[in-house]
């Protein structure tokens, strides 16, 4: 199944690289820091799209979420 996602790009006023929300009609929205130079926008796309490809919305352990997204963000066996 084809995953529905729209991207934003906001300045953010924190040091928050992005974020992803699941919305109530199964469609995500990514949104991504602005004032990020490309590539830590593109590093950061990758990231949130991880969450969303491994179902990360239908776990609990946010610890253990972000720990696997991380290892795979840097390459390392999960």
């Amino acid at each position: 199944m084809k995953e529905v996602v729209s991207v934003h790009f906001v300045d953010f006023p924190t040091k928050a690289r992005g974020m992803v929300t699941a919305n109530a009609d199964g469609s995500y929205t990514i949104l991504l820091n602005s004032r990020l130079s490309f590539e830590q926008q593109r590093k950061t796309f990758r990231h949130e799209m991880w969450h969303i490809q491994n179902h990360d919305f239908e776990k609990t352990d946010v610890d253990e979420i972000e720990y696997e997204a991380h290892r795979h963000d840097e390459g390392l066996p999960l």
